[in-house]
């Protein structure tokens, strides 16, 4: 893609207006996951060890246009400015006349911290006279939040088209990761996709079985492929009505010769809860008053011996009921497989979405993956093969490095 990028400019003295997604885990008052954080502040330091001056903008919860107190991102200054080794300023407003002579009053290597955009309605409506305003704090905007490029806001597209404009650091390494995953993988190249169910996956497959070698289907959504195939699902999760879907599925990914790949056995279960006794059948003979949680151990066998070979791995979305064991031996070995390539240099891997990046932390083998992104909607809409509306908005234009 042809995106103006920060890296390399000459920022001394420049304000940069940085979109930033900080929009992390709480409870309490207590940060619970500050990696949306530190994976920002990372690329932000040596910007500001350049002399830049940090204006940043996010959003945090969804206060839906209202001025919340709890949804302050105040809260977050401590631990932004603990992550960037920086003073970190903070303004009660995100926009106006107090916003901009907070941002006119920084210097060389600091850096303010805006009120959460969502507190005015014009960001979500992507109000041009709203992104004007937020284009005058500043002399250059970076958008550095891949996770909310899906979504055609003030912030994230509005501005961009009235101000220079580029990607920042950690926009630029999730785009790089994700083109080498999906647009130009080393083959063979599999996916492995879980989840609850086809429909909201769609597009997601039907991108894939285009693009790769092969996909492993995982989660509910297997069962809806099994049970296509005549397979009794007992009190399974399933769709019914996708065994359309299914058969369009299979007809475009053998057009495209990538193989898809099925639980052969199922790990079942009569509660969905700890504790219940766990009936590993085979994939056609889920009994009637039980529901299948997990692949079963000849799956998760058959899953890895597919791997074996493979240059990437593009995952998203797990294979059973991880969160309640011993539901989750399926996803925890095949990630525990996957991590095993990547650090031994045979594989390439990458994955995205709320419960993909959990289902990782469970398994203990996040950062073992090549990249994982902290996308979700965002991660997904790029799986699909969308243009996301907050990087379209940035291909439009060169910025000069003076």
């Amino acid at each position: 893609m042809d995106i103006p990028q920060i890296s390399g400019m000459n920022v001394t003295g420049k304000r940069l207006v940085v979109r930033a997604d900080l929009n992390v885990p709480m409870s309490g008052g207590v940060i619970r996951d500050a990696t949306r954080i530190t994976r920002i502040a990372d690329g932000m330091r040596e910007l500001l060890d350049k002399g830049a001056r940090l204006v940043v903008l996010t959003h945090f919860g969804r206060p839906k246009g209202k001025v919340v107190p709890e949804l302050s991102v105040a809260q977050l200054r401590v631990a932004l400015g603990e992550a960037l080794a920086a003073r970190v300023a903070f303004c009660p407003v995100s926009s106006g006349p107090e916003a901009e002579r907070a941002a006119g009053a920084l210097r060389d290597g600091e850096v303010l911290l805006c009120e959460n955009l969502r507190f005015d309605p014009r960001e979500e409506s992507n109000d041009s006279g709203f992104g004007a305003l937020l284009a005058r704090l500043g002399d250059i905007y970076v958008n550095d939040a891949f996770s909310c490029a899906h979504r055609a806001h003030a912030s994230t597209e509005a501005i961009a088209h009235l101000m220079p404009a580029c990607a920042g650091p950690l926009m630029n390494e999730e785009i790089t990761a994700l083109q080498n995953a999906l647009e130009a993988p080393e083959s063979p190249a599999i996916a492995i996709v879980g989840g609850a169910k086809v429909s909201s996956k769609i597009a997601v497959l039907k991108n894939l079985v285009k693009k790769l070698d092969g996909v492993i289907i995982g989660g509910g959504m297997a069962n809806t492929f099994l049970f296509a195939d005549g397979a009794p699902m007992g009190a399974s999760l399933h769709e019914p009505d996708q065994v359309e879907t299914v058969t369009e599925i299979r007809a475009l990914a053998e057009a495209h010769e990538c193989r898809l790949y099925l639980p052969e056995d199922v790990a079942c279960g009569a509660e969905f809860k700890p504790g219940t006794t766990v009936s590993l059948v085979r994939a056609g003979a889920c009994p009637e008053d039980q529901m299948i949680l997990d692949a079963g151990p000849q799956a998760v066998d058959s899953f890895k011996s597919v791997l074996d070979g493979v240059k990437t791995i593009l995952w998203n979305g797990p294979l059973g009921a991880f969160e309640i064991p011993p539901f989750d031996k399926a996803t925890t070995e095949l990630a525990k497989k996957a991590a095993e390539l990547t650090r031994n240099g045979k594989a390439v891997s990458v994955a995205g979405g709320g419960d993909t990046v959990s289902a990782l932390i469970h398994a203990g083998v996040k950062d073992d993956f090549t990249y994982v992104s902290s996308a979700g909607g965002a991660f997904l809409e790029w799986l699909e093969g969308k243009t996301l509306p907050g990087i379209a908005a940035l291909m439009r234009t060169e910025i000069a490095a003076e």
